[in-house]
């Protein structure tokens, strides 16, 4: 396949076309996950989430530079929502990043969904194995916001940046949403404003009360806009990630992100097939709406019928 060719030999181009076939579901998509699988596992992947205005593109921007200035080749993976106008990418690419846009060590992507199995919990994934097998040595995955979506696909990485900034909110919403869980590095951005002191107080405080985990998640302040702090946040990530390679939770953790990926992927098929069989089925859709049937033996009977699929 030309295109698993081009992209493993890290040709710009034909890394965005696949990641257009992944963003449009296209056909061929299939047999191209397959081309690239085998070349996969190698980059360090970052995930960065936060609400928005906490700095994240800047902050990204940053550890950029950062990587460059390490001679490690870069991408960023800039997940935006889906415009209902166009279905790209609202945000576009990032022009706060575009001091790295002539760099040939750089590749930078805004990505929407629009028509990939599963949405961008599964899109992601399969974009950053892209990116992996182009030889990237770092993939950075920026989300737009802090919901479920963007807590999943963050999540999806080995290690996982949250950034808040001074007067970050109400902790109980950013508890909620699952940040905790999924923080390896807090970053309190904008440190150069006021309230900065109280900010990495409540979040130390709520790491304390959280539960006991072999790996504590520090916090680091940064001022991403001038550079601030950009060092210390760097030794971070790179203590997490001698931890995850000395504990094996590396490897661990990768396998099971794999696994959860496999189940949602059969679920999502399993899905649209009842979704077939159920429409064509309008004898029972009229039982199930008289009550003659109820959903637990309306699935059954579908499970029943659904094709059991090559051995």
């Amino acid at each position: 396949m030309q295109l698993v060719e081009g992209v493993l030999e890290g040709e710009p181009r034909a890394i965005a076309r696949a990641i257009s076939m992944v963003e449009d579901g296209a056909p061929g998509l299939e047999d191209l996950s397959a081309g690239l699988f085998p070349h996969t596992g190698r980059a360090r992947t970052i995930g960065l989430t936060g609400s928005p205005g906490v700095g994240k593109s800047t902050l990204a921007g940053e550890l950029v530079r950062a990587a460059r200035e390490r001679d490690l080749s870069v991408a960023v993976l800039a997940i935006d929502p889906t415009s209902p106008f166009t279905g790209g990418a609202l945000l576009g690419d990032r022009l706060r990043m575009q001091a790295h846009a002539t760099d040939p060590g750089v590749f930078i992507r805004s990505m929407a969904t629009r028509g990939h199995l599963g949405g961008m919990a599964l899109a992601a994934p399969e974009a950053v194995r892209i990116l992996d097998a182009a030889g990237r040595d770092l993939v950075i995955v920026e989300t737009v916001g802090v919901g479920q979506a963007e807590v999943d696909v963050a999540a999806a990485t080995d290690t996982t940046l949250v950034v808040v900034a001074p007067g970050w909110g109400d902790h109980v919403q950013v508890a909620k949403a699952g940040i905790l869980e999924i923080a390896d590095v807090f970053v309190v951005n904008k440190a150069d404003r006021e309230g900065v002191e109280a900010a990495v107080r409540d979040l130390r405080q709520m790491i304390r009360m959280g539960a006991q985990a072999p790996w504590t998640p520090p916090v680091v302040q940064t001022a991403a806009a001038t550079g601030e702090g950009t060092e210390e946040l760097w030794d971070a990530i790179e203590e997490h990630r001698a931890h995850l390679e000395e504990t094996g939770a590396l490897e661990a953790g990768r396998r099971s992100r794999l696994v959860r990926e496999v189940e949602s992927l059969t679920a999502e098929r399993l899905r649209g097939e009842m979704r077939r069989l159920l429409a064509a089925d309008r004898e029972l859709a009229d039982a199930l709406a008289a009550r003659r049937v109820d959903p637990y033996r309306a699935a059954a009977i579908l499970m029943q019928r659904a094709p059991a699929g090559p051995a």
